[in-house]
């Protein structure tokens, strides 16, 4: 009798979990429709191909990254150096190509490397001396923001012309090629996330680290290549985003992070870990998306836009927190 109330009792909290996360992601669903009948009606021109198509570009500036935060955060971590991280990306690619005789190639695979080492140092940081992770993505934050207004003296580096770069900055039988980019990658992390070893050690990690660490799984290696990751996607961000505007700058990707991170907490993942969805980050990513396009369409000032994310960020952790709470008590009672 025992054992099956002890074994009763992991399913019954999964259930809550699932509960939770589909009544989220449904009312993410209710509010992005609901977004769309008012900025249809009050934002000129909102409904137009050209701007659901500019809405699914942006989309991708922090889709692409929201991947791998989303995964980080569920292994109960945080990596707030996604700014400066697609900034300096973009750099190394238009400097590798226009100033370092690199190719367009060479400085492609360059800035996807040096994605991969900085991360993975900011996860080696984490796991071998128990470093904070804000505190390494934040000293990331720092030297990759530095470095990359340093090498440009804070001006614009013009990329060379390139087929492959105006393909990438450009569409696909009239998709985005950052959008297609971006749902790709979704399809691979959704796979990584539900049926790989990897993704169940990034769930129990976030759940309880030392049991996880206590079931056989290697912490420092998740760690790394949880953050090797995001600086990968970084990297491949700013490649992107470098071959839209034609251009690197150090100054790119301004305030990214906060935009990232809103997704995946407004998306219903835990910022405690143990749990999150990736479908429920896509529908953050499009939520605060379409929210950033029908600010500007309305001409709300500028500032005024950067207070209203501010209060949707604080709103979502205030829901995210109490919807944790219930679960507790759900699972207790």
């Amino acid at each position: 009798m025992t054992t099956t109330t002890a074994s009763a009792a992991p399913a019954r909290d999964r259930g809550s979990w699932l509960q939770g996360t589909r009544l989220n992601e449904i009312g993410l669903v209710v509010a992005i429709a609901v977004l769309y009948v008012v900025l249809g009606l009050t934002a000129a021109g909102f409904l137009n191909t050209g701007n659901q198509l500019g809405i699914l570009r942006d989309a991708a500036t922090i889709g692409i990254a929201a991947w791998g935060v989303t995964l980080v955060i569920i292994a109960g971590e945080i990596d707030i150096s996604i700014g400066p991280a697609v900034a300096f990306a973009s750099v190394l690619v238009a400097m590798g190509s226009a100033d370092w005789g690199l190719g367009v190639v060479g400085a492609i695979v360059l800035t996807l490397l040096a994605g991969i080492a900085w991360g993975a140092i900011a996860g080696w940081l984490r796991a071998q001396f128990g470093v904070p992770s804000f505190i390494t993505t934040l000293g990331l934050w720092s030297v990759l923001g530095g470095l990359g207004l340093y090498l440009t003296s804070a001006l614009p580096v013009v990329l060379p012309q390139s087929d492959l770069l105006d393909l990438l900055g450009g569409s696909i039988l009239g998709v985005p090629t950052a959008a297609i980019v971006m749902l790709l990658l979704f399809g691979v992390f959704v796979y990584i996330a539900k049926y790989t070893a990897y993704g169940r050690a990034v769930y129990a990690i976030g759940g309880n680290a030392s049991a996880a660490m206590l079931a056989g799984i290697s912490l420092t290696r998740v760690r790394v290549i949880l953050f090797a990751t995001t600086g990968l996607l970084s990297a491949i961000t700013g490649i992107l985003l470098a071959a839209r505007l034609g251009a690197g700058s150090g100054s790119a990707a301004s305030g990214l992070e906060f935009d990232v991170i809103a997704a995946v907490v407004i998306g219903g993942t835990a910022l405690a870990g143990g749990r999150g969805s990736l479908l429920g980050t896509l529908l953050g990513v499009i939520f605060i998306t379409v929210i950033g396009n029908g600010l500007v369409l309305l001409g709300v000032d500028s500032f005024l836009q950067d207070v209203i994310r501010g209060v949707i960020i604080v709103g979502a952790v205030l829901i995210n927190v109490w919807a944790g709470r219930r679960g507790t008590a759900t699972r207790t009672s």
